[in-house]
């Protein structure tokens, strides 16, 4: 029996050539070579082997052309979806940008409005602030009048008492000094007496002594 050696690598070139994958290509390669160690003995064996390799590659052919018309249909159907979702996408962004666009201008008015009536709130207030200020300046001002009007009044008074009070104290103090004058006078016209009592006695009493020590000489 003759040896046949069976080119896997070949086998795999050709099949990943014609669109078969890798892995797959190895393992139909493997399946043809064992088939070959085990059943390839003669020539009629690897004329029947070709036949059914060749076959198989047929069949393979045709599977990866419907594969690949499948593959084209699938993509085709796939960039019709993918046409129509951005269509759709686009119209509802549209759709969304003008509901956005209404909205901004809505919103846009509202904050008019409402900084309209804020500013007419603000000078409204100022007003009444301004007033009110007013008011209490011009009352302020009427009680300070009265408070100096009074405070002018109860000042008058109170010099008027004390000018009445220092008088009164001026005359009391004179008094005293007049009566505290008369009382020193007498006191000194008392004192000067005394001592001249005093001072004729004192001359007495000296005459006495010397009269003595005369008469003792």
């Amino acid at each position: 029996m003759n040896s046949i050696v069976f080119d896997t690598h070949t086998l795999v070139k050709q099949l990943t050539q014609v669109g078969m994958p890798v892995e797959q290509a190895e393992v139909l390669s493997q399946s043809q070579a064992k088939l070959v160690d085990e059943k390839l003995a003669t020539k009629q064996d690897l004329k029947q082997l070709e036949a059914a390799t060749r076959r198989d590659l047929k069949e393979l052919e045709v599977a990866i052309k419907q594969l690949g018309a499948t593959t084209k249909r699938d993509l085709k159907e796939l960039e019709v979806v993918t046409k129509r979702d951005l269509k759709e996408l686009e119209v509802v962004t549209k759709r969304d940008l003008k509901e956005l666009e209404v909205a901004i201008k809505q919103l846009g008015a509202t904050t008019k409005r409402d900084l309209k009536e804020l500013e007419v709130a603000t000078k409204r207030d100022l007003k009444e602030l301004e007033a009110t200020t007013k008011r209490y300046l011009k009352e302020l001002e009427a009680a300070t009048r009265q408070d100096l009007k009074e405070l002018e009044a109860a000042t008058k008074r109170d010099l008027k008492e004390l000018e009445v009070a220092t008088k009164r104290d001026s005359k009391e103090l004179e008094a005293a000094i007049k009566q505290l004058e008369a009382t020193t006078k007498r006191d000194l016209k008392e004192l000067e007496l005394r001592l001249t009592v005093r001072l004729g006695s004192m001359m007495v009493v000296a005459v006495g002594v010397v009269a003595a020590l005369v008469k003792l000489l």
